[in-house]
């Protein structure tokens, strides 16, 4: 009797559980232009890296499509992204070739090209890029 008292019990909880309400995981978009205010790697200072222009990057979600600025070049290339896991690797960019002061944006694209996921956070303010879950490049919303 007492087994068939504590089974009802729980079945009664279970079900109780049911209807309360969960609290709602907000996913936020890529979708929009980005403005890079952080990056790993280089000895060099952000403002020296990037000193004139900070590099963008901007999805669009529609056309599976990435563009942006890396500093100097306009960069392009196909949107390789499945759920939070993102590869500019194999998204074959293409750049255009404008003479550069510094090597900004070189540091830019190999660290891009290292990027393996990401999370948006902040409400939807910041874009951070990670590499084996380590935030490389953080973006701020820019529309």
């Amino acid at each position: 009797m007492r087994k068939i008292a504590l089974l009802f019990m729980f079945i009664g909880a279970n079900f109780a559980s049911c209807g309360t309400p969960k609290s709602a995981v907000k996913s936020y978009s890529l979708e929009g232009t980005w403005q890079l205010n952080y990056i790993s790697g280089p000895r060099i200072a952000f403002d020296g890296l990037f000193p004139n222009n900070k590099p963008t990057i901007s999805f669009d979600l529609k056309e599976n499509k990435v563009a942006g600025n890396n500093s100097c070049n306009q960069y392009f290339g196909a949107l390789l992204v499945d759920g939070s896991k993102i590869n500019f690797a194999d998204a074959k960019m293409g750049m255009t070739m404008m003479a550069c002061e510094g090597n900004g944006d070189s540091v830019y694209m190999e660290i891009l090209k290292k990027i393996d996921s990401y999370t948006i956070t902040d409400e939807g303010k910041t874009l951070n890029f990670l590499m084996n879950d380590v935030v490389m490049m953080r973006f701020t919303h820019q529309d």
